[in-house]
């Protein structure tokens, strides 16, 4: 070994350098890592040194007594020489024994040593270790706490405990972190909801949507939050607005329109049966004219009466989540054949005597008429049974009028009534 200052030799065992008198370096210089993987190794060669040790000291010992022994069977008879010679190996071999003793308990005190370096130097690095763990979970939590998940969770907290205040700014900032998750919105709206602030969830998915036109997630949430918001008739208007490749995307959000057993192409001339159908939803329709919603009437298997005169069919399909179609709609025109001309007695001519005008008027009709000459109206007379002749000469004409108002041909008779 040399010494790490003056370079100079050192016996093995020494503490101390004798050239410059400063201490041994016994314990090199610290190194953690390089430590940790090879301090059981030194252990290991450490202990098999000291069994070593042991072993060659035993060896030395049990040679002693052997050499004593022999001495001993030569007899009292051996030569002076032979003993003195004997008395000095002896006497040699005593001090080898208390070098060897020497040497042994300062290899004692140096691996001592050297352990008490190494407890110390595992107290450190595990102290090392603990700080690292610490810090790094430190680190973690903060980085949590301001990840997108981290606000989330404190704005689903804050939401559950009724601290609307602060869930609304954790979801909106939430939303600041990242524009394009949908949960934020959903938690933000549900929000505004619980507070009756509806119409601000529904502007907040609105304004979402249209600035990410190809989200899917974000226009599933806008439509799951029309069905809880009660504003189901705004899903088949928001789809509308779509491509046909995010209409595929959202097929569970499209219903198909209910389908009209009759076109509205043609006008009929009786009461018809209209039949509407759709797979597996339920119809809710109109026959006024308004837009239907799920407070409309329910169709059933039993149709729907379309009667004279112009009626307007709208009808939706709702399938089973709630959600609605578009409107289908359909206008649809019965008018009944018109009698002809009414049927009027007495025909034309000269009379000398009053005789009763009448007109046959069938059943839901009514007949109007006028003496004046003018074509008569539903504003003139209205005919209610026979009519006496007025005197002189009598341009009559009549017409019938149907339920609808829809006007038959005019008859038209000539009186010339004279009693002298």
């Amino acid at each position: 070994m040399k010494c790490r200052y003056c370079k100079a030799e050192i016996p093995e065992g020494e503490l101390y350098c004798k050239k410059c008198g400063r201490e041994v370096q016994i314990v090199p210089d610290y190194n953690p890592l390089e430590e940790m993987l090879t301090a059981q190794i030194q252990l290991d060669g450490n202990e098999q040194e000291s069994e070593l040790d042991q072993y060659i000291n035993q060896k030395r010992r049990n040679n002693n007594r052997t050499g004593q022994s022999a001495g001993r069977n030569t007899g009292r008879s051996a030569s002076r020489t032979t003993a003195a010679m004997t008395g000095r190996r002896m006497t040699g071999n005593t001090t080898g024994q208390m070098l060897t003793e020497k040497e042994r308990r300062k290899r004692q005190s140096a691996k001592a040593a050297r352990k008490k370096a190494l407890r110390r130097k595992r107290r450190i690095v595990l102290l090392i270790m603990a700080a690292i763990v610490v810090l790094a979970g430190a680190g973690f939590y903060v980085v949590y706490q301001n990840s997108y998940n981290g606000i989330m969770k404190k704005a689903q907290k804050a939401a559950q405990s009724k601290d609307y205040t602060t869930a609304e700014a954790y979801y909106k900032q939430a939303i600041s972190k990242n524009t394009k998750k949908a949960d934020a919105y959903t938690g933000l709206a549900d929000v505004y909801q619980s507070q009756d602030k509806t119409d601000e969830g529904t502007t907040l998915f609105e304004e979402a949507v249209s600035k990410q036109s190809g989200n899917v997630e974000l226009y599933k949430a806008c439509m799951d939050f029309y069905l809880k918001s009660d504003q189901n008739m705004e899903i088949p208007e928001l789809l509308d607005s779509v491509n046909d490749s995010m209409l595929e995307k959202l097929s569970d959000y499209v219903v198909d329109e209910p389908k009209f057993s009759l076109e509205d192409s043609t006008t009929y001339d009786d009461v018809q049966k209209l039949l509407l159908t759709a797979d597996k939803d339920t119809i809710y329709y109109t026959t006024d004219g308004t837009d239907p919603d799920l407070t409309s009437t329910k169709y059933t298997s039993e149709g729907i009466q379309i009667s004279e005169g112009e009626t307007t069919i709208k009808a939706i399909a709702v399938n089973k989540k709630g959600v609605p179609s578009a409107i289908g709609k359909k206008t649809y025109t019965v008018e009944f054949p018109v009698e002809d001309a009414p049927a009027v007695s007495p025909s034309t001519g000269q009379y000398d005597e009053a005789v009763p005008i009448e007109v046959k008027v069938p059943e839901g009709y009514t007949a109007y008429y006028t003496t004046d000459g003018t074509d008569p109206t539903t504003a003139s007379t209205k005919y209610t049974g026979p009519i006496d002749m007025p005197k002189g000469e009598t341009l009559f004409k009549v017409v019938l009028v149907n339920g609808k108002g829809r006007m038959s041909g005019i008859t038209t008779r000539n009186y010339m009534y004279d009693n002298q």
